[in-house]
């Protein structure tokens, strides 16, 4: 009879236990002292070994051989220095008749393990308290109660067992296990601190397929290193769900385990895949999107897994893009990584990842997955590009047209990124080549200030609708404000570099904007004073918030009404 993998090798004890030293360390410690608390919360994942370790606890607490030891004389130790045996280190012996029931799940009198999702009522915790009255079956002996899913117990039941907790009889211990403890700390408060809390980590991919390596061994399984890290990479932390897994591929047929056959097995998608994804992305192909995806839901592939494993790309080829070894991917996706990795800038990865985060909830909770992938990659595909200002500003010429970067590759990141235009900036109707004219400035004015709006610079969009483009000599600017908003200068000239980078982008050509208040290009240029138009008055915040609101309430008489009726004071 063919036992599971992920039962035949749970831990027997506590040294056993992958990736939770600290558990181990702190229960066999408190064994071996006798001062095993009456009350613990193991919390963490799933399959990272929280029922495993509270069976290991009740063996070690009802052990045999640790028992009969204590009743013996202490042996010395041997002078090289061995290390102490079971019964005299908080260990079980394992093999030991109480030991083995307990490992196995067997009926024990005093061992029981209760599911807290089916027995989850007041009832329920009620007879558990009165049960928990009654001696071990043996003195010396332990009682101790298992409860899995605990997070699953009514406020009602917590209460019922409240009391017990506070005061429990000798010799008995409750265990609750949970991977969800905020719950009980939302649901019952007070319990936690009756209870002392272990919280169990998730075991690195590292550690799991050393595991997996050793089970392959002892059961002379042959298997491909690369197919046991993609077990280990899939199980996400669970020790025990890499164990089923490699159970099921193994059963799938005989022979040598393969990555392609882990592939097939649990239904993954090949590295070619994502090296089309890569692809697509990087030569900004949106319309192939609707066929790749059509192509994954017609293979059955779990359009979420798929999500996941795009993150993996994305986040290989930014540690790649920055000099870091990627971890955590097969060595024929590292290669293809290695050489598209610089088809994209360092900000283009951080955009494409923000993005996935954002779509992550959708894609998983809508009832539309399939649509919300699609959207997503038509987001990466058509995704602007960064280009580098000190590259615009070098530009030299008047009116030179600034090269477009190309499909596939990013401009070096040897300086402050900005954004090119994306699909959300109102598009226009291209310069045609040629000398930049003040004409064209004027024409293509409305644009800058949408090229703001798109940037959800709406101060700074307010600002360019409050100018007349005055003068362009060379590639110098001259903007004249036009007095309805008394804070459009100011605002100018805080935000000239980024209006020079808009203005820049929209009309294909390098220019700077003049200090605000010149009358001419040639005037900043040289550096000369402008002819005053008007007396210079201090701006205040006050005289600013009144001017502003005036400007508002002319512009609109129902808000006028409004501020009057209900005594209303503008704010920003």
């Amino acid at each position: 009879m063919h036992v599971a993998l992920a039962r035949k090798y749970r831990p027997k004890a506590f040294g056993d236990l992958v990736a939770q030293e600290h558990v181990a360390r702190a229960l066999r410690g408190a064994v071996e002292q006798g001062r095993a608390a009456h009350g613990y919360l193991f919390a963490g994942p799933r399959g990272v070994g929280k029922t495993t370790a509270a069976r290991i606890l009740a063996m070690a607490l009802n052990c045999e051989t640790r028992h009969l030891a204590a009743a013996s004389p202490r042996r010395p130790e041997p002078e090289s220095g061995g290390t102490p045996g079971a019964a005299t280190s908080g260990e079980p012996c394992g093999e030991c008749v109480t030991c083995r029931r307990i490992w196995e799940g067997s009926a024990s009198l005093d061992v029981v393990e209760i599911d807290a999702a089916s027995n989850r009522g007041v009832d329920d915790a009620r007879d558990l308290r009165e049960r928990a009255m009654y001696a071990a079956s043996q003195e010396g002996r332990h009682k101790i109660y298992i409860v899995d899913e605990a997070h699953m117990l009514t406020r009602e039941a917590w209460n019922t067992l409240l009391k017990i907790l506070e005061e429990p009889p000798p010799g008995v211990h409750f265990v609750f296990a949970t991977t969800e403890p905020h719950k009980i700390t939302n649901t019952a408060a007070p319990v936690m601190s009756r209870l002392q809390r272990f919280d169990f980590r998730r075991v690195g991919p590292q550690a799991i397929a050393a595991r997996l390596a050793e089970v392959a061994a002892a059961e002379r399984l042959e298997a491909d290193s690369d197919a046991i890290e993609l077990i280990a990479r899939v199980a996400n932390g669970g020790l025990r769900d890499a164990l089923s897994m490699l159970d099921q591929v193994t059963a799938f047929g005989e022979g040598r385990v393969t990555s392609a056959r882990v592939r097939e097995v649990l239904g993954l998608v090949g590295d070619e895949v994502f090296a089309e994804l890569f692809a697509i992305v990087a030569e900004r192909r949106p319309q192939d999107v609707f066929p790749f995806v059509a192509r994954l839901a017609e293979a059955g592939v779990d359009l979420i897994a798929f999500a996941e494993g795009a993150g993996d790309l994305w986040r290989a080829a930014l540690a790649m893009r920055l000099g870091a070894k990627p971890d955590g991917i097969s060595a024929a996706l590292t290669e293809t990584i290695r050489a598209r990795a610089p088809d994209l800038a360092v900000g283009d990865y951080l955009r494409i990842l923000r993005a996935l985060a954002e779509a992550e909830e959708p894609i998983r909770r809508s009832g539309m997955p399939r649509l919300a992938l699609e959207t997503l990659l038509v987001r990466w595909a058509l995704m602007d590009r960064t280009v580098e200002i000190a590259e615009l500003l070098r530009e030299e010429g008047r009116g030179t047209p600034r090269p477009a970067p190309s499909a596939g590759r990013a401009p070096r990141d040897t300086a402050p990124a900005i954004r090119s235009p994306g699909p959300e900036t109102p598009a226009s109707a291209p310069r045609q080549p040629g000398p930049l004219t003040l004409e064209a400035v004027r024409e293509l004015w409305p644009d800058v200030i949408a090229a703001a709006r798109a940037e959800r610079k709406m101060m700074v969009a307010e600002a360019l609708t409050d100018v007349d483009v005055e003068s362009l000599e060379g590639n110098l600017l001259g903007l004249a404000p036009k007095g309805g908003n008394p804070l459009t200068p100011e605002s100018l000239t805080r935000n000239r570099g980024l209006i020079e980078v808009l203005a820049s982008r929209v009309l294909g050509a390098a220019v700077l904007v003049a200090e605000v208040g010149h009358p001419t290009a040639e005037a900043a240029r040289e550096g000369l004073p402008s002819a005053p138009s008007a007396k210079v008055q201090r701006v205040t915040v006050s005289g600013a918030k009144a001017e502003r609101a005036k400007a508002f309430r002319g512009k609109d008489p129902a808000l006028d009404s409004a501020m009057d009726a209900l005594d209303l004071e503008l704010l920003e």
